[in-house]
Order: structure tokens, then C-alpha cells, then sequence
């Protein structure tokens, strides 16, 4: 992925919208899978199309409205996910300034059926926090991408271990300290980090702590 290890950072503030315009940036393009930034300046759109296999839209900043041909279907805000459906035309505008991440995925691909086309779903109300434990729940596990959000309650966390690939934070809500060879990060809800493969790292929660994980494999 084109983003830098080893830093905290947030994928709002480094694609700042234009005035006007619309901008992407691809970060992630290998075995049928695509992971782009947009930026969209308030009341610029993107044309609805149709597409064989679904996408996720992450909102990162402001707020983003899939449109049809005929109508608004839903509004996107900060920590939510889209989900588009397939041979029906979907577009994207912006409501405000917006910021979010683009997923595409293999047709092939199997997601969790709480997934369900067309929906906006709020990441962080997905899992539930419970005392002394850390809870987890795929939404996408294949051979070459996984899209996993957990919940920590203060205090739990991951023992240090080596990354199996490339793999991009999404903080939901709370706190952590993020190890990574070597040295500890502060993260909290709404900033961003990124593991290389094999980088060593651990995670503790500060306070109570949801993320979302993407990892992508060779």
C-alpha cells in the first residue's frame, strides 16, 4: 500500500478536498483487489455506474451521498461504510468537503453477511466492548485481503507479532498505544497507521478501543 509505516496519520488530512474538484489516489491495486482515496470537494459528484463486483465505501471526513439514476439512496458520514450493489448504477456526491476509502473487491469475494448491499452500517456499532476482552468479527477473509474491525476493553491487547502482510488501522472510538519495531504511537479515533509486512508491533488500549483492520496478503 502507498502509505508511509510507522507513523500515525490521518487519511483526511493528508487528501485535503480542492475547491471544485474530485480527486483520487490508488494505494493498493493487486490480485483483483483495488483501494483507492477520494477527495470531494462539497457539491461535486462522481457519476452513477454500474460495476460486477461490490465496493466498500469508508467515509474518513464529512459527508458522501450514493446516489442512482433517479434518486438519493443513501448518506455516508464519518466512520460509516456503503456497500454498493452490483449491476445497478450507483454515484457518489458530496454533501460537505468529504474524504473516504474505496474497497473493491473481486466478484468472487465473500463477505459477512452482515454486509448487506445498499446499507450504510456505523463500523464502531458493530461490536459490542466486554469486560477484560477483546472481540473480533471478519467482514471480508480470503486468500488475499481481510477486513477485520475488533473492540479491546482498557487495558487488553496484542502481544507483539510479525504482520502476515501490509496492513492499514482504521481507529473507530477510544484509544491505544500501537508498538511497532521498537518504538510505541499513540492512536485514537480517527487517525490511521500502517504495518509493512513482517513489522513487528502490539497494540494495548489506553481506554477502550475500536479499530478496523485491513490487511492485504500476497
Amino acid at each position: 500500500m502507498k502509505e508511509t509505516s510507522g507513523k500515525v496519520f490521518s487519511i483526511a488530512a493528508d487528501n485535503p478536498p480542492i475547491p471544485g474538484c474530485t480527486v483520487s489516489k490508488s494505494v493498493y491495486s493487486e490480485n483483483g483487489f483495488d483501494i483507492a482515496h477520494f477527495s470531494m470537494a462539497k457539491d461535486t459528484d462522481i457519476s452513477a455506474e454500474s460495476y460486477m463486483y461490490t465496493k466498500l465505501w469508508l467515509t474518513d471526513a464529512g459527508v458522501l451521498e450514493a446516489f442512482d439514476n433517479n434518486s438519493s439512496v443513501n448518506t455516508v458520514s464519518e466512520g460509516q461504510i456503503f456497500i454498493t450493489p452490483t449491476d445497478t448504477p450507483i454515484g457518489a456526491r458530496a454533501i460537505t468537503d468529504c474524504v473516504y476509502t474505496e474497497i473493491a473487491l473481486r466478484e468472487d469475494t465473500k463477505m459477512n453477511e452482515i454486509l448487506k448491499a445498499g446499507e450504510v452500517i456505523t463500523l464502531r456499532d458493530l461490536l459490542p466492548y466486554q469486560e477484560e476482552k477483546i472481540v473480533n468479527m471478519d467482514l471480508i477473509n480470503n486468500s488475499h485481503m481481510k477486513f477485520v474491525i475488533m473492540s479491546f476493553d482498557k487495558g487488553t491487547g496484542l502481544s507483539e507479532h510479525a504482520a502476515p502482510g501490509e496492513a492499514l488501522v482504521f481507529a473507530l472510538d477510544g484509544e491505544a498505544v500501537i508498538g511497532y519495531e521498537g518504538k510505541e504511537y499513540h492512536i485514537k479515533a480517527g487517525e490511521n497507521f500502517k504495518f509493512d509486512k513482517s513489522g513487528k508491533h502490539y497494540i494495548k488500549a489506553a481506554e477502550k478501543f475500536k479499530m478496523a483492520l485491513l490487511l492485504t496478503l500476497d
